[in-house]
């Protein structure tokens, strides 16, 4: 394991309790490497130290100053462990003492995992500024609506103002347009005086096409795999340990100076790595340390479609110690459940028995023949607690990968999406929110980038045009270039106080009290459940229970109103929420109460929750 100390950041630039400018960069392919300042009129040889490592010590680097390296006495280039590019990708780093933030939130020491409710965000779109400054001014009606945790889509900066953010080409930076780095301490200090928990989309399975100079400096890539963006990063050939340590003190960077509470980690099945310790697993251990030095509890979070327990098993188990994953089969098969869609990934999903075998084992692929993939897939996740499972009815990658990025609220009714919610939200595991769904927010959330580089720029264009040739009937992709593509998919936040938005959003409000306040809802006990579907009807039954406590949820996935059975027993059922009733804009609502056996009759696309 490399050899790291978790206490402070050492690559890059950074500065002493004297003010020296301590310089750190890794070039093993250099044979001579140069701090430049002064648009190069100053120059400062780097020594050269063990592994490839440069270093110098100087006080002719200040903070605020910027600088780039040049290699070989040849090219000047951008710092691979830049913190701040205000000038874009290609222009100089920005060295900064980020420990001279004021932070007051010494009291926070985030949430308990399984009290999380997620709402995932992008920074850009979902303020009209598009800043981290816009985004504290809706943290408070985050906290009306009753989400506890922020889910923020990639900052690393990027080409341009707009992007996704998965082309983030410097993973230590900060995306100027959004603010910077001191914008973002301020957002997350802002969030814990709030008691609102911070979670960061990061991303350690490929590099961005535009900007990307880490080749230049080292062996950041190896040709042993291919991923979807390309060459993987180098995990585990030849001069690999470098590149650990990078990602390894990234992770940590975030955890420690910015007091970022959780990362997600995006599409970890595309991190290629065959050493004996994963890199994920010595991430983990890392993360310990820290955690361990400062007292303050940390998650890593990953999105992965392996089905694969080793990633969120505990490393005494020898699993890499990931404390939750997104699920998406649960969404799979929800989707399924509502339109029948059957395309792709799709066409694996049965909907509503499918959806019943999600409630009970999380993963609906674990140990089946997947016609999909043409393989048996996945492995039973039988002792992994609710906690380590996130569920969604649509993320950004759901909407956005979309030909026309449509959200759910196009594709199914208002009925529908609110059963949808309630589904995910009385689910035993996380769940996670995407920005503009608690409103039923119509506008489409599309893909966009902002490349300086016409040719690449064009290339994109090309790209996402051939993906969707065979869906022209829908009409065309919009072009990820315009600056209209992008602003059309920002919130319009005049419409939450609006007609249906509105009681959507007291609807999101009153699922989520529910959960906070029944002991059945709040405790992710995956053994205290029962589900049942019928799959002629496409009604379900999800009876959970804590204690003395039982929630029953009876939803109705059908077009047709369907009479749904209570359990058998003496027990009385008590109305909690039902989601075709008047005061949430439906045809009728059902009985107050009603004894066990009783029949209860279920309006089309509707959910009614008892408790007993």
């Amino acid at each position: 394991m490399n050899n790291i100390d978790v206490t402070k950041r050492t690559l890059g630039v950074s500065f002493s309790t004297s003010g020296q400018a301590e310089v750190l960069v890794w070039a093993p392919k250099a044979q001579h490497v140069e701090l430049c300042l002064n648009d190069g009129n100053t120059i400062i040889p780097l020594r050269k130290g063990e592994f490839g490592y440069w270093h110098e010590t100087t006080d002719q680097l200040a903070p605020g100053d910027t600088y780039k390296y040049r290699i070989d006495e040849d090219q000047d280039y951008p710092d691979p462990a830049s913190i701040s590019q205000p000038q874009s990708v290609h222009g100089p780093s920005q060295a900064l003492d980020v420990l001279t933030f004021n932070w007051t939130d010494d009291t926070w020491n985030n949430l308990p995992l399984e009290d999380y409710v997620l709402y995932e965000l992008h920074t850009g779109t979902f303020t009209p500024d598009g800043t981290f400054a816009g985004l504290e001014e809706k943290l408070d009606y985050l906290k009306e609506l009753g989400v506890n945790a922020i889910e923020i889509m990639p900052v690393a900066q990027f080409p341009g103002d707009r992007n996704w953010g998965y082309d983030g080409v410097f993973p230590f930076a900060v995306q100027d347009s959004y603010g910077g780095p001191k914008a973002l301490q301020h957002l997350v200090n802002t969030c814990h005086q709030k008691g609102l928990a911070v979670v960061l989309d990061v991303v350690y399975n490929h590099l961005g096409p535009e900007g990307n100079y880490l080749g230049v400096y080292g062996h950041y890539f190896t040709d042993k795999y291919n991923t979807p963006w390309g060459p993987a990063l180098n995990f585990d050939d030849a001069w690999c340990d470098g590149v650990r340590r990078y990602f390894t003190e990234n992770l940590l960077m975030w955890f420690r100076d910015f007091h970022i509470d959780a990362v997600r980690m995006d599409a970890v099945h595309a991190i290629k790595d065959f050493s004996p310790v994963h890199i994920l697993r010595e991430m983990k251990q890392h993360v310990n340390e820290l955690m361990e030095a400062t007292g303050r509890q940390h998650y890593m979070i990953v999105e992965l479609d392996l089905n694969d327990t080793r990633f969120i098993n505990p490393l005494e188990e020898q699993g890499f110690g990931m404390d939750a994953q997104w699920v998406d089969e649960f969404h799979h098969a929800l989707r399924v459940t509502m339109t029948g869609e059957s395309t792709g990934y799709y066409s694996d999903f049965s909907g509503i028995a499918h959806l019943a075998k999600a409630y009970e084992d999380a993963y609906v692929y674990d140990g089946q023949f997947s016609p999909h993939r043409n393989k048996t897939f996945g492995i039973k996740a039988e002792n992994n607690p609710g906690q380590q499972f996130i569920v969604f009815t649509q993320n950004h990658d759901q909407v956005g990968n979309r030909m026309l990025g449509e959200r759910l609220g196009e594709l199914v009714s208002f009925e529908m999406q609110k059963l949808a919610a309630a589904s995910v939200i009385f689910s035993p595991y996380l769940p996670m929110l995407w920005m503009g769904e608690e409103y039923a927010e119509p506008n489409r959330f599309q893909y966009f980038v902002s490349h300086t580089d016409p040719d690449l720029a064009e290339a994109v264009r090309k790209g996402r045009t051939a993906e969707f040739a065979a869906f022209h009937a829908q009409g065309e992709a919009p072009d990820p270039m315009a600056e209209e593509t992008f602003q059309n998919s920002k919130l319009q936040w005049d419409l939450v106080t609006q007609g249906q938005h509105q009681t959507m959003f007291r609807f999101y409000q009153t699922l989520l009290r529910l959960r906070r306040e029944q002991p059945a809802l709040k405790h992710l006990d995956r053994k205290t459940l029962e589900v049942s579907c019928d799959e002629a009807k496409k009604t379900l039954t999800l009876r959970r229970w804590h204690g003395d406590q039982q929630i029953l949820c009876l939803m109705n996935f059908s077009a047709t109103a369907q009479a749904m059975a209570l359990p058998t027993g003496d027990k009385t059922w008590k109305l909690l929420l039902d989601s075709a009733a008047p005061e949430w804009n439906g045809p009728q609502a059902a009985e107050e109460t009603a004894t066990g056996g009783a029949e209860v009759k279920l309006q089309p696309e509707s959910i009614v929750v008892y408790q007993a």
